[in-house]
């Protein structure tokens, strides 16, 4: 299984770090591949490195400007250049089986609302899950609520929106396709 993780291009917190680096090792342990943004900075770097370093597949989908400005992870089993970022994301969900957001910024948050949005059109039926670090994505999950609440959303954009704290559940639910175990 390959797996679409959006997450940030910028450090973040220690325990964020840990967290990436955990789930790195654990999808390469598990033989998961990682499909990702491509670049070597922050939180996409570090996830990046934990999976090659345990010897798992890494293939980044970077636009050709930011390879310009040198934030492309060179060390990649394999680096694919798109043109613009629509193209990233385009690519990036053919590539996946299962979509998992850890913290990030806006690009994160960017993603992980086209791909749950595409979820909701019935363009891909493959789980979407959140690797919920520190509580890091309660205000979104309560915003999403609200959504749900106020007729904006409908009930299955959070039901069907996994929510985990530790790679293992997280790898879990993507194996079982987004469901519960009976």
């Amino acid at each position: 299984m390959r797996i679409a993780v959006f997450l940030g291009s910028s450090p973040g917190l220690d325990s964020h770090r840990v967290a990436a680096t955990e789930l790195g090792r654990a999808m390469a342990r598990g033989g998961h591949g990682l499909v990702y943004g491509g670049a070597h900075v922050g939180l996409m770097g570090v996830l990046a490195d934990a999976v090659l370093g345990a010897g798992g597949e890494v293939v980044g989908v970077l636009p050709q400007n930011l390879v310009e400005r040198e934030v492309g992870h060179t060390g990649l089993t394999r680096l694919e250049l798109v043109g613009t970022m629509h193209e990233r994301k385009a690519r990036m969900a053919e590539l996946a089986d299962a979509f998992v957001a850890l913290p990030g910024g806006t690009g994160t948050l960017d993603e992980l609302i086209e791909i749950m949005t595409w979820s909701q059109l019935g363009l891909h039926a493959k789980p979407v899950a959140l690797y919920d670090v520190d509580d890091f994505w309660a205000p979104f999950l309560a915003l999403l609520d609200h959504m749900v609440v106020s007729g904006y959303a409908l009930a299955s954009a959070r039901t069907n929106l996994r929510v985990v704290t530790s790679p293992q559940d997280l790898l879990a639910v993507l194996v079982t396709g987004g469901r519960s175990e009976p």
